[in-house]
């Protein structure tokens, strides 16, 4: 693996935690501003939430998908063999 494959191979992975990165944040500002054990959430929160889970899941099924399809495109070429 070559170091231009490894920069790419990275930065996808970084856009798909993203996602997750946003949601930890979000999820530690509100256990930040609400002291006590329980917190409240409002729907648009949720909402937020779980397009980020959503998107995530859409991102890594897509690199997935794209990675089945690479595989599958691949084409042998015939060899030429002889019978005794």
């Amino acid at each position: 693996m070559d170091m231009s494959s490894k920069s790419a191979s990275t930065a996808r992975i970084d856009r798909e935690l993203a996602h997750l990165k946003i949601l930890s944040r979000l999820l530690g500002h509100e256990m930040h501003s609400q002291s006590g054990q329980r917190i409240v959430l409002s729907r648009d929160s949720l909402e937020e939430m779980k397009t980020s889970i959503d998107l995530f899941i859409e991102s890594v099924h897509g690199g997935r998908v794209q990675a089945q399809s690479t595989i599958t495109s691949v084409e042998t070429t015939p060899v030429a063999s002889r019978i005794n």
